[in-house]
């Protein structure tokens, strides 16, 4: 490891006095895989997994929290516990690792606790197509869960001792929200989409609001990014103006503040890239020059790959860096592509168009303009949207031309009553009833959209190649059951599971596997635990052939289907 860092350093010597463009480019991939391997090798959480051993071990933990604590519906709080000291087997060692924390008690971001409870691995996936929290956790560190069952296995020792800029954050992420919400009571479903675009928490989104959105590729409207960046900085420029701030003291101003807000939505990478690229922006005029998007972009990877190289093996980078260098690279040539299939004569001056031909041309320059972003995103994420989710989305590039436009105005409002709740209450109010209307609005458009037959399907890659004649898979609900068999090009179905372990597995692993149309449902049990999530399955797959069992106890139930 010593000498490939003295080779980069030479190498770097060298370019800086013989500089070469496709050298520069292989010492700086040279010197990104040497500093990953640095930061990945022999870290404290490998080192504390290798004490343990691979067995459950009964612990003492001190540390503090470095997350926001999620509350499930068993009432467990799960977050990331930074460890000071653990204690097993009689002795105590200091360590800096992370650790994932299942307690039955409350705490929040920043506290000191003491922790009684079983160190465990983190589970793996049971079932295909499930999320792999285990491989996702150990790219942070993460290498064990430490569960708690009772409250009194856990004690406060000191409070909100964090980071003060993130518990700072965490503070003004409540009072947004909650500002975003009054008056907005009764409708939750209102609430969840509001505070999922203006403030990223996604981990309150139901799943039956947000798979519309996926299914229509509209489901980067929740992933605070560079719409939600830009209208920020837009208002903060505004307020600056209003305030007759000189450029120089303005971007001073505006710049922390935007990294602000990507600590408040939870500084995810799309927040940070956009932050990023909005402050070299800005940043330019401290230097009076302008500055190119694509070098912005470039500098922001470079930023946060210097802050976490495990970054660049993340779906959340790879696609958000995918879908804006696509933008930048491709939407003007689109543009420029689909203006000329309906301009006007270029010898004719533009002074001459008159009435609905002007407005027409005016309205067919803004579709295009649009239209061509959608399309330069749509290129850029569809492998890794193919490659990840297993979907593909005609009906995006008509749904977020008929989207964002309406969402660019629901985060407007949003940041409106902001501004307005300290000042004037009842102005804010209204900015949320108007919201309650654009919100309601995209949802319904998003739905409208996510049923328009071929809009949306799911593939399965491995099956590309040749295909059994049939293919038996039984997934692990526990005391549950669900099998698909796949045969001659038909899939059925044998249970379903219960409710929720269709909604969190069954319909998951569908779509993985590329089902888009079940031909049967074959129903073997009476109880929940196996029939329980018919009815969601019914609302999926309106057309499947339903089989019954004839026993007297299942013909007692009544299953009804959607309308």
């Amino acid at each position: 490891m010593t000498a490939a860092a003295i080779v980069l350093a030479v190498c770097i010597l060298i370019l800086a006095c013989w500089p070469r463009l496709f050298a520069t480019y292989l010492v700086v991939a040279a010197g990104f895989f040497l500093l990953h391997n640095l930061t990945t090798t022999n870290t404290a959480g490998q080192q504390l997994a290798a004490e343990l051993g691979e067995r459950p071990r009964v612990v003492t933990a001190v540390g503090g929290g470095i997350t926001e604590p999620k509350t499930g519906a068993s009432g467990f709080a799960t977050f990331l516990l930074k460890l000071r000291s653990v204690e097993f087997e009689g002795a105590k060692r200091s360590t800096g690792a992370v650790w994932q924390v299942r307690w039955k008690g409350a705490s929040a971001f920043g506290d000191e606790l003491k922790l009684f409870g079983t160190a465990e691995l983190i589970a793996p996936p049971r079932n295909p197509g499930e999320f792999d929290m285990r491989a996702y956790l150990e790219r942070r560190d993460v290498r064990r869960l430490i569960f708690a069952r009772y409250p009194e296995n856990g004690t406060l020792i000191r409070h909100a001792v964090g980071n003060p800029i993130l518990r700072g954050a965490e503070k003004s992420r409540t009072w947004m929200e909650t500002a975003l919400c009054r008056g907005l009571e009764n409708a939750p479903e209102v609430k969840s989409f509001l505070t999922g675009i203006v403030l990223g928490l996604r981990h309150q989104t139901p799943e039956d609001i947000e798979e519309p959105f996926q299914q229509t590729g509209t489901l980067h409207l929740f992933a605070v990014a560079g719409l939600h960046v830009g209208i920020v900085a837009t208002l903060l420029w505004m307020l600056a103006t209003v305030a007759r701030l000189p450029r120089k003291t303005a971007a001073a101003i505006i710049i922390p503040l935007l990294f602000f807000y990507a600590a408040v939505t939870g500084l995810h990478v799309s927040s940070v890239r956009a932050a990023t690229m909005a402050s070299i922006l800005v940043g330019g005029l401290f230097f009076e020059r302008k500055v190119f998007l694509a070098n912005s972009l470039a500098a922001a990877a470079f930023f946060i790959l210097c802050w976490n190289t495990n970054e660049l093996f993340s779906t959340g980078f790879q696609l958000s860096f995918a879908v804006v260098g696509t933008i930048v690279l491709f939407a003007d040539p689109l543009f420029r592509f689909l203006q000329r299939q309906a301009a006007a004569d270029p010898f004719l001056p533009q002074s001459l168009l008159r009435g609905p031909r002007r407005w027409m041309q005016s309205g067919y320059k803004w579709i295009c303009g649009g239209a061509s972003v959608s399309l330069a995103a749509w290129i850029g994420s569809l492998p890794l949207i193919l490659w990840y989710f297993h979907l593909v989305t005609p009906i995006s590039l008509l749904a977020n031309l008929v989207v964002v436009p309406i969402a660019f105005f629901v985060l407007a409002i949003a940041f409106l009553s902001l501004l307005a709740t300290p000042l004037f209450p009842w102005v804010a109010l209204v900015f949320n009833n108007a919201n309650w209307a654009l919100a309601t609005l995209v949802i319904g458009i998003v739905n409208l959209f996510a049923q328009i037959p071929g809009g949306h399907f799911y593939v399965d890659p491995s099956d590309w190649g040749e295909r059994p004649s049939a293919k038996i898979t039984v997934l692990d609900l526990g005391a549950g059951a669900a099998v698909h068999l796949r045969t001659g090009g038909a899939n059925w179905l044998f249970d379903c599971g219960s409710e929720r372990s269709y909604d969190r597995i069954v319909r998951e692993y569908l779509h993985w596997t590329g089902v888009n149309r079940l031909r049967g449902l074959v129903l073997t049990h009476g109880d929940s635990l196996h029939i329980g999530g018919v009815t969601e399955l019914l609302h999926d797959y309106p057309s499947v052939h339903l089989i019954d069992n004839p026993a007297p106890f299942v013909r007692r139930l009544t299953l009804n289907r959607p309308e």
